[in-house]
């Protein structure tokens, strides 16, 4: 299955909200560590920060790529 890039930034935005909700109870009753909270917390943001930066680049993307796929002119 073939999702867009978009739907994919607001997944990763929508569960990076749902961690933000949730960890900090769940720290907060010993049932997760607050570094391993930070660092999970810190890698979706990552993701989300790559996904972004693919979102904005896109086009530039798709031309090299493009443009490496086509034959040289002789």
């Amino acid at each position: 299955m073939k999702i867009p890039l978009e739907r994919q930034i607001e997944e990763v935005a929508r569960e990076l909200a749902l961690r933000a909700a949730v960890y900090p109870r769940l720290v907060a009753k010993g049932e997760m560590r607050s570094a391993v909270a930070d660092d999970q917390v810190a890698r979706m943001a990552a993701v989300l920060a790559t996904l972004r930066w693919l979102a904005r680049n896109e086009a530039k993307i798709k031309d090299k790529i493009k443009a490496k796929l086509e034959p040289e002119a002789a």
